[in-house]
């Protein structure tokens, strides 16, 4: 217990005038040695992006090539999805980035996603499929939970906050790129193999990036090689401004000390963070977190934050978004893919619009307004796949192969949910005529098995639709996408992460990042693994509309808890978790940072000192 006890004196002293003066009326530049270490550690943020945007357009080829049923389906999803889970959680408990360092465990995630890429690849049977994303999720898990904290560690403070979003640009970035290679790969042979090992060429750029950059200053002075620290903040802050800021803070005649440089002040602040740890097994960092009012505040905030992103149903849009698509009534395999590259392209745009953002109007008000907006999104995707349902065609056409299970189908929507089975129709001008439900071929290509629509796609004024029901809907399911992934991107797409690279101590930040990213891919577990059952039995208009409740909750908790950590440095954070809980008011007087800041005051009637 006196590590926390010191832990929170320290803290209290971290207002002192000379610091705070002289980092918050500096705006620090960003090097050229940042711009070039947040890129390639970004890139593992783009490997998370691009294994998300691929599956999208790949899953409706594997689909057909494979026999998936929606089980399966879930589960080459999710199987990423839970494998990350997984290894941030061992990495959390054991502490792998604390023990081997930042930049070791980059290396290591780069080299387990190349494998994992080769392995999907060369997949010859779903098994093997399975395995390869099992592989790929391990490395992805293990960059998920690093990048972040690598970035925010060698960040200088008034740009952490857009630096580590730079992370979240990647991730998105990543995902159009992939749903381009889907779409440039969609009507080759065996296409599916070049669109899930084409993710070896990032791995490998990052693998040897990884290997000329440093460690992270951070975790140096953590292991006593305080002049390898001391050297790479001089690298980061640049010679120029951390001798600069002396020079301007000493016309304050105020002050009692001489001024310190920037790498100084930081090197000093570092180091009294560190005289508070003692040695311990990294186990125990959680249970010390959560007897520790301010760390259980903030791992509560930072928890409960990765739930909502996660709640809000982006990775259900984004691993589904061409089988969304296509469901809502685009015929064409290709067509539903490039399509999906333009909504992609919209999540990418959102992510650079939080970036110019973060640092403008802040956290808090970024990630509220981006719920809002994600609210109406949903909203409308929610409306078109009820219109769709609500105007699913009938089977009025009986053919002699129309064998069980398809012969038992009235209407065309759980005709097309069985992944046996297709949806034969005619259009008379723009109305479906002659729908039947058939047996769909087993082999990869195209068409019923025999009848009118055994040749291919479209035949003889025949239509087949096996992955989707005609509607007149569909322009409504992609402008929900659109305006849901331009809404969600800026704010909720990248404040998770950003602000839990921000709000825990030095003792606690590798515990409380892998632990807060575990809860992000357990989540992220269970709504990818549940939306197509949930489909089945709500209808995917119910899906979204369950996905707004969730997210409309998650709007009002995060109203009450979130604080603004703009322009705080990593370590002046946790003071903003030790005062009273929940309702948010503007500092005004006493307030030394710039601009109106919110923060935690007490809510009457209620004694939150206790959380």
């Amino acid at each position: 217990m006196n590590l926390i006890l010191r832990s929170h004196q320290f803290d209290n002293d971290l207002e002192s005038p000379s610091r705070s003066r002289s980092t918050k009326n500096h705006q620090q530049p960003c090097t050229g040695f940042v711009l070039v270490l947040t890129i390639f550690a970004a890139v593992g943020g783009f490997l998370f992006g691009y294994d998300t945007g691929v599956v999208s357009g790949a899953m409706l080829l594997l689909r057909q090539r494979f026999v998936l049923t929606p089980l399966w389906q879930e589960l080459v999803v999710t199987a990423t999805v839970g494998a990350a889970a997984l290894s941030t959680l061992l990495g959390g408990l054991v502490g792998i980035a604390d023990i081997l360092g930042r930049r070791m465990v980059i290396l290591v995630s780069a080299t387990v996603f190349a494998v994992g890429s080769v392995l999907l690849a060369s997949s010859g049977n779903r098994e093997m499929l399975l395995l390869g994303r099992v592989v790929v999720g391990l490395g992805i898990g293990m960059a998920s939970v690093t990048v972040p904290v690598y970035i925010a560690e060698s960040s200088p403070p008034t740009l952490r906050g857009r630096l580590v979003t730079v992370n979240t640009l990647f991730i998105t970035g990543g995902q159009f790129c992939a749903s381009v290679v889907d779409g440039a790969f969609s009507n080759i042979t065996d296409g599916w193999r070049y669109m899930l090992g084409l993710a070896v060429i990032p791995a490998v750029i990052q693998f040897i990036g990884f290997l000329f950059l440093p460690e992270s200053p951070r975790w140096l002075a953590k292991h006593g090689r305080l002049e390898d620290a001391r050297l790479v903040l001089t690298n980061i802050i640049g010679s120029d401004t951390a001798s600069g800021v002396s020079q301007s803070a000493s016309s304050d005649t105020e002050l009692d000390e001489p001024p310190l440089g920037l790498v100084e002040m930081e090197m000093q602040s570092i180091q009294a963070s560190l005289d508070t740890e003692k040695a311990e097994s990294h186990s125990k960092v959680l249970s010390e977190m959560l007897r520790h009012m301010p760390t259980r505040r903030a791992l509560i905030l930072g928890c409960s934050f990765q739930i909502i992103q996660q709640f809000c149903g982006i990775n259900t849009v984004m691993y589904y978004s061409a089988t969304i698509i296509q469901m809502a009534g685009v015929r064409d395999n290709s067509r539903a893919i490039w399509i999906a590259a333009g909504v992609a392209f919209t999540n990418f745009l959102g992510s650079i619009i939080g970036v110019w953002l973060v640092e403008r109007v802040g956290r808090r008000v970024l990630t509220l307004t981006s719920l809002i907006g994600t609210l109406f999104g949903l909203m409308v995707l929610g409306g078109a796949f009820l219109f769709a349902a609500l105007t699913s065609p009938p089977v009025s056409f009986s053919t002699p192969l129309a064998a069980a299970p398809c012969s038992q189908y009235k209407i065309c929507d759980p005709c097309m949910q069985d992944p046996v089975c297709g949806f034969c129709y005619s259009l008379n001008v723009s109305m479906v005529v002659l729908g039947s439900c058939d047996p769909a071929k087993v082999d990869g290509s195209e068409g019923a098995i025999s009848g009118r629509c055994s040749n291919g796609t479209e035949n003889n004024f025949y239509y087949w639709a096996y992955n989707y029901c005609p509607t007149p809907y569909a322009w409504l399911a992609v402008l929900g996408m659109v305006m849901y992934l331009l809404a969600f991107a800026p704010g909720m797409g990248t404040m998770p992460w950003t602000v839990n690279a921000e709000i825990y101590p030095l003792w606690a930040r590798g515990t409380g990042n892998s632990a807060s990213a575990t809860v992000n891919w357990l989540s992220n577990v269970v709504v990818s693994l549940t939306f197509l059952h949930l489909a089945e039995y709500l209808k995917y208009f119910g899906v979204f509309f369950l996905y707004l409740g969730l997210s409309f909750l998650g709007f009002i908790f995060l109203a009450l808890t979130l604080p603004e950590t703009r322009g705080r440095s990593l370590e002046e954070v946790q003071q903003l978790f030790s005062t009273s809980l929940y309702s948010c008011t503007r500092k005004q007087e006493g307030s030394n940072s710039e601009g109106s800041q919110v923060a935690y005051s007490h809510l009457p009637g209620v004694d939150w000192d206790t959380l």
